[in-house]
């Protein structure tokens, strides 16, 4: 007896719609700058003191899924930010069904798309337990830090869409590509203690005058410092990563992207030096946001440039057999 294949709603679809491989791309990078929006509109949120503008999760109050009159400005901000996730889920959505469509069909693709979706609800739980606890500084952190990780899988897609699925072959020596993996690591320790000063420093995501809001006991200028000193370490790695780069003739696109994060650390740098000596104005502290954002991904495209894929060689039928004829 013959086996049944195994019939779903998208196999069904893909059976009558096949996106391009520009439609796939298109897709994948829609996703890409979705999450970082909701990076920078999650800042947003912070830095105009609307984190609690919604007082639950998931409803806006105990008794009104949206923002009600009385909660004004802040009300808003916050449920905006909260309805851009649905924007971000229809753009993961789309990325999910297009590489699943997609023929030859990329199972690579469609796997990091659904890790995207994943990661989008466990930050959508992790936003709700952020305000449920009063914008714990820490809470606040892990919740940053998990936009971080979808901007990462993010980024894996958008990059794997221009590719084949075949396996991953160097184009470099080991040593060089280690020593791209070591800036990647740098660059998300820099992120990460970014979070810290952010849980420690001037903005607790409410007016100034609510003092309910818990903030990182740890001196401030201590982590800013500390801070500092990774994006030192950071811009020197990078300066070095462009030299051996250059010394070895990586692949042009590497070396350009080795350039371009070192020209926005530098930027980057310029920005954190004048918003620490001007009080952490807001407007600053949003551009900060952006730009580790940008440089998250930098960094992360480097090492993809390293190595390429070819396309995954078709599946080759199993050969017929030929019935011989009888002998006497």
């Amino acid at each position: 007896m013959d086996a049944v294949p195994n019939t779903t709603p998208f196999s069904l679809l893909a059976e009558r719609w096949q996106p391009s491989a520009a439609m796939v791309k298109r897709a994948a990078f829609a996703a890409l700058v979705m999450s970082v929006v909701i990076v920078v509109t999650g800042g947003a949120v912070r830095l105009t003191a609307s984190g609690l503008g919604c007082t639950t999760w998931p409803r806006c109050t105990d008794e009104s899924l949206t923002p009600t009159a009385e909660m004004g400005f802040h009300g808003i901000v916050e449920f905006t930010n909260r309805m851009l996730t649905y924007v971000l889920s229809a753009a993961v959505g789309w990325a999910i069904v297009a590489a699943r469509c997609a023929r030859p069909r990329r199972r690579g693709l469609t796997k990091l798309g659904w890790a995207q979706f994943w990661l989008v609800m466990s930050n959508a739980v992790l936003g709700g337990i952020t305000v449920l606890t009063g914008l714990n500084p820490y809470t606040v952190a892990l919740h940053l830090i998990a936009a971080m990780a979808l901007v990462w899988v993010a980024t894996q897609m958008w990059e794997r869409s221009k590719e084949g699925d075949g396996p991953a072959r160097p184009l470099v020596a080991e040593p060089i590509k280690r020593l791209s993996y070591a800036l990647v690591g740098v660059i998300g320790l820099l992120v990460a203690a970014g979070t810290l000063v952010t849980g420690a420093g001037h903005h607790p995501g409410t007016p100034k005058d609510n003092k309910m809001v818990p903030r990182i006991p740890l001196d401030y200028d201590r982590l800013a410092q500390a801070h500092a000193d990774l994006a030192f370490l950071s811009i020197g790695l990078s300066i070095a990563v462009v030299f051996v780069f250059a010394a070895v003739k990586a692949p042009p696109a590497a070396r350009a992207r080795a350039r371009e994060l070192l020209v926005g650390l530098l930027l980057q740098g310029v920005i954190g030096f004048v918003q620490y000596f001007t009080d952490v104005p807001e407007l600053l502290v949003g551009l900060h946001m952006l730009g580790a954002t940008l440089i998250w991904i930098a960094a992360l495209r480097i090492p993809l440039a390293l190595r390429t894929r070819e396309d995954a060689p078709a599946p080759t039928a199993p050969p017929t057999l030929t019935p011989q004829p009888a002998t006497a």
